[in-house]
């Protein structure tokens, strides 16, 4: 799917379009709501920087590129969009995707700002052609684990499925939660039937099972098969890669999908900006927006500041990243270089678990923060 979306120019822009690539998942098996919420977010933000003159009087355009989460799609949406003179890259909800999409980026040396993927590893090697906004999954699933403990869940299990984000974000919580009296065992979604997996929480003694699964299969069938089992009712089903943020979860498993802590990437409160924001994407949107909504519009605002300031050459563009300091809707955003991580850095976004209020579902409840 090939997709082209301008911002609306005001009147006094003019000159050649300053063209911006956009990764988002449109189709499945890309998880298309997220890639709904994060298309909004990049589309306001350039009708936003539009509105105001553009950059240096061009108007920005949006050249948006459907992944349906496939690595290789990306890597070939990379190279189209390189061959069509965009200044950057912006955007990706998956991890193996973004990663996919970090590599060509850099081999092309076509500056890509990735909005929402965490894997720590978005590179192979150290380079100046990527920034990431969004927290590294080593420090998201950390604060996820100090959750966790704090409410006194030490024996884990995780329902997983090969996938290098999956495995990577086990290997956090078992890392974290070793050292701190914690334990972690591994079930395989794919070999394991929601029943079969029922049984073996039990003969484990978990007292947390976390979904590092695929939505809605086979998370889905996991949840209404845990709630159903009277022996694992006290049993905290968690979710920290944020599968019930969307309200395909709550449409799916309605009050069943309350009370699973997940993360998000939100403030507490919102200052005036990020509250102007919200208003605008809500309705955009026709519901609440996500965090990943937040995130695409943080990326364009941020990248239309380096366009700003140092101009639309891509070689520029990189070596302007360590000089980016512009107010996001969730925290003034800046990039550094951290310790193993080899892409520019925003550290950090805010952090926070929370999770769907089983008395409300349509409402969600700040639990831990960090």
């Amino acid at each position: 799917m090939t997709t082209r979306a301008w911002g609306q120019a005001a009147e006094h822009t003019d000159g050649p379009s300053v063209l911006l690539g956009a990764l988002v998942p449109l189709t499945r098996p890309g998880w298309a709501e997220a890639g709904r919420h994060l298309l909004a977010g990049l589309d306001l933000a350039v009708r936003e920087v539009n509105d105001a003159g553009g950059v240096d009087g061009r108007p920005l355009e949006l050249l948006v590129r459907d992944t349906a989460a496939d690595p290789e799609r990306a890597a070939a949406a990379v190279d189209e969009l390189a061959g069509l003179g965009v200044a950057a890259v912006v955007g990706e909800y998956h991890s193996v995707v973004a990663r996919a999409a970090a590599a060509r980026a850099d081999a092309l040396g076509v500056p890509f700002l990735c909005s929402s993927a965490v894997l720590d590893a978005l590179t192979e090697e150290s380079t100046e052609w990527v920034a990431r906004l969004a927290p590294a999954q080593s420090r998201g699933w950390r604060v996820y684990a100090d959750f966790l403990l704090g409410e006194g869940r030490r024996r884990i299990a995780v329902a997983t499925q090969p996938s290098v984000y999956w495995a990577s974000g086990t290997r956090v919580l078992r890392d974290h939660l070793a050292s701190r009296g914690g334990t972690v065992v591994e079930l395989d979604a794919n070999a394991l039937g929601p029943e079969a997996l029922c049984e073996a929480l039990v003969e484990h003694g978990a007292t947390a099972l976390l979904l590092l699964v695929g939505h809605p299969e086979p998370a889905v069938p996991i949840v209404r098969a845990v709630r159903g089992d009277r022996r694992l009712a006290d049993l905290l089903i968690g979710a920290p890669a944020g599968q019930p943020e969307f309200g395909e979860w709550a449409a799916a498993l309605g009050a069943e999908g309350a009370g699973i802590p997940f993360l998000r990437y939100l403030p507490e409160r919102f200052g005036p900006l990020g509250e102007r924001v919200r208003k605008e994407l809500r309705e955009r949107l026709g519901e609440a927006p996500s965090f990943v909504a937040f995130e695409g519009w943080d990326a364009v605002t941020a990248l239309a500041d380096v366009l700003r300031s140092h101009g639309t050459d891509r070689t520029t563009i990189a070596h302007a990243w360590p000089k980016v300091a512009v107010e996001g809707t969730r925290g003034p955003i800046s990039f550094s270089r951290t310790p193993g991580i080899g892409v520019w850095q925003w550290t950090w976004a805010p952090i926070q678990v929370v999770d769907r209020d089983p008395a409300d579902p349509d409402r969600f409840r700040p639990l831990h923060a960090g």
